[in-house]
């Protein structure tokens, strides 16, 4: 029979006489818990040559790929020295150790040559390290964050020195495509607002400290995937190719084995598309799944945004007070992978009135819709599909709504920053039996504290039309510039 184990983190003041665990401890300014169960086992351009536009012309010419003639003049390598899970499960706890020990111990391969750029980085990594200690800020409430000294000092530096490069090459629609609308919106809308960005971008590649990799996966998915192949080769193929082409054509990439590029990928095949040609980079992936080979410290963990109206992407925005949601727990979607219909199954149809678990909503009038819903529910349940990553994470957040991730191996947005156990639920895949427990035994005070934070981080997790300070935009800039600066 399974238990159910509650671990308290509790305020140094508080009374209560309950030890800890000294790894589930965290620097959090006010106490929080989080509940599952046990864990089971287990400078100067290149001159073109005629083969480099001859690459160019098969790269955009109706997007036809070629045979396997590399110019890549360097493998690129996965740092041994990277932290790995071994457990069959990595919960949320160790995640963060996993984060801290890549930290100390991974090493970006040593540049082929030196560049002021790499001083610039050691810099800021000093800098951040060292940074002023500050207990809270107007713009930044300290209970969000890992260490809010930390980022603040991070993101000035950020703002204050970062670079960017963004390569030419390529057409669309693969290449320099934002797909605005839709699930995989997040790719899409950085793509768009970072290339008619004056204040990062550069057009002297000498002078940038991280280059971008400008294209959709989205649309390489719409554009050269085969139906019913069930084959990624051609798509693989075509990024090697990309490579191949700017490698050739530019010095960049091979002084650092791509360690100093970075990419920005919604769809779910973009891991696999891209673990062994650009396993150096820094990946910035919506399919964030410790299984799939996300590096912690490397990779970042994008959030997926569904975008229904481009024009606006902030229409709906809020939700009801706590006081006022009266529904417990809410779901609804697609029988997508193995988990929902294990939710739907416990929890489904009309087996409890504080659960409203469905499939898919029917479009009634007069009925409730799936916006509305969220906006009135305590909880919102966020489960994976067939992949670790779903929209309702930042759904949720959007509409006010405590996420209740489930979704095992998922490691969440903005993770190298934001402490997500101090605003969201993470409840293990099997212990959806015990779902309604979870929840229950949560105090009421508890949950209004959570959900008064998550209306705080909201601000991370919007997209405008022009950025502005802590915006979605400049946070998966900010995880990137992060990541580059602790390789160094």
């Amino acid at each position: 029979m399974t238990h159910l184990r509650l671990f308290f983190i509790i305020n140094k003041n508080s009374s209560s006489n309950v030890s800890l665990p000294q790894d589930v401890i965290t620097n959090a300014s006010t106490p929080f818990y989080s509940l599952h169960l046990k864990t089971p086992p287990g400078e100067n351009i290149m001159k073109s040559t005629s083969k480099d536009n001859e690459t160019l012309g098969k790269l955009q010419s109706n997007f036809t790929i070629s045979g396997d003639n590399s110019s890549l003049t360097v493998d690129p390598k996965v740092n041994r020295n990277s932290v790995t899970p071994k457990s069959a499960v990595t919960t949320i706890a160790e995640m963060k150790k996993l984060l801290h020990q890549n930290h100390a111990s991974h090493h970006s391969v040593t540049p082929r040559w030196s560049s002021a750029v790499d001083q610039d980085l050691t810099y800021a990594r000093s800098q951040i390290e060292n940074a002023p200690i500050i207990k809270n800020d107007p713009a930044l409430y300290a209970p969000l964050y890992w260490n809010i000294s930390m980022f603040k000092r991070s993101y000035e530096l950020m703002e204050n020195m970062l670079k960017v490069y963004i390569y030419k090459e390529g057409k669309k629609p693969i290449m320099h495509m934002p797909v605005l609308k839709g699930i995989y919106a997040s790719e899409g809308w950085f793509m768009k607002l970072l290339e008619v960005n004056k204040k990062f971008v550069v057009r002297n590649p000498g002078k940038a400290h991280l280059f971008y990799l400008p294209f959709s996966s989205r649309m390489l998915e719409e554009t050269l995937y085969i139906r019913d192949s069930h084959s990624h080769k051609n798509l693989i193929q075509f990024l090697k190719e990309y490579l191949d082409l700017i490698s050739a054509r530019y010095p960049f990439w091979n002084r650092t084995e791509g360690a100093d590029h970075f990419l920005v990928a919604c769809h779910d095949w973009a891991p696999a598309e891209t673990r062994k040609f650009m396993a150096n980079c820094i990946r910035a992936l919506c399919n964030s799944d410790v299984k799939e080979g996300f590096v912690f410290g490397k990779d970042a963990s994008l959030p997926e945004t569904n975008v229904r109206v481009p024009q606006k992407p902030l229409r709906d925005l809020g939700g009801k007070p706590s006081s006022e949601r009266k529904t417990l727990a809410f779901f609804a979607g697609k029988m997508h992978g193995y988990l929902r219909p294990i939710l739907l199954q416990h929890w489904g149809g009309n087996k409890d009135p504080d659960m409203k678990i469905f499939g898919p909503l029917p479009k009634v009038k007069g009925q409730k819709n799936y916006i509305q819903f969220m906006k009135s529910s305590k909880y919102c349940i966020c489960a994976k599909g067939y992949e670790v990553n779903s929209p309702r994470v930042v759904e949720a957040i959007f509409y006010e709504c405590v996420p209740v991730i489930i979704s095992d191996n998922f490691v969440p947005p903005f993770y190298e920053v934001l402490n997500w156990e101090s605003f969201a639920v993470f409840v293990l895949e099997e212990d959806i039996p015990n779902l309604k427990k979870i929840l229950l035994s949560i105090p009421e005070k508890r949950y209004r504290e959570m959900q008064m934070r998550v209306k705080r981080v909201q601000q991370h997790f919007l997209w405008h039309s022009k950025p502005v300070k802590y915006d979605i935009f400049h946070m998966i800039l900010h995880s990137v510039w992060y990541n580059r600066v602790f390789q160094v």
